[in-house]
């Protein structure tokens, strides 16, 4: 999204405000515009990401995410899955996770820092899954917790007329 426009009006604004004050007004709006530019840039990219945050919670579980090349902002948007699934891929082992019980699909935000290696990873795994990061790491993220949670509530024990038997056999 180009923003130089948007701030090109609002130089436009200022200078125009600047002709009624006369000379020395005129000069202090030639001042102002730089600085005054980059702030413009900077609370527009702020609006951007206030709208990008507010459209993410009315699409959850999809996104929307603003993000800068160079000077310019990019959003990149995640749709939510289709309200009627189909058959999951599972040729790059994954295998679609249910919701936690009590999640109603409400969503919360985590930043964390990786390695670049480590996030090149990711997004080929992810990708390789038809997912996008985000969803990729959600699942790993569960699956780790429930492999967490089946290690800690350790081996169940054998009902009554049911046999168990542990060893090696040669």
């Amino acid at each position: 999204m180009e923003l130089d426009p948007y701030v090109t009006n609002l130089r436009m604004d200022l200078a125009a405000a600047a002709e009624a004050g006369g000379d020395q007004a005129r000069a202090l709006a030639d001042r102002l515009a730089a600085p005054l530019e980059s702030a413009a840039r900077l609370a527009l990219l702020e609006a951007l990401s206030a709208a990008a945050d507010e459209i993410t919670r009315e699409l959850a579980p999809g996104s929307v995410h603003v993000r800068l090349r160079g000077r310019e902002p990019t959003f990149v948007v995640t749709p939510p899955p289709a309200e009627s699934p189909t058959e999951p891929d599972t040729s790059a082992g994954v295998v679609p996770l249910a919701a936690p019980e009590g999640d109603e699909g409400a969503t919360a935000r985590i930043n964390f820092r990786l390695s670049e290696h480590l996030k090149t990873r990711i997004e080929e795994a992810a990708g390789n899954a038809g997912l996008s990061a985000n969803s990729w790491l959600v699942r790993a993220a569960m699956a780790a917790l429930e492999s967490a949670d089946a290690a800690r509530s350790g081996p169940q024990r054998a009902g009554r007329g049911e046999q168990r038997f542990t060893g090696w056999v040669r």
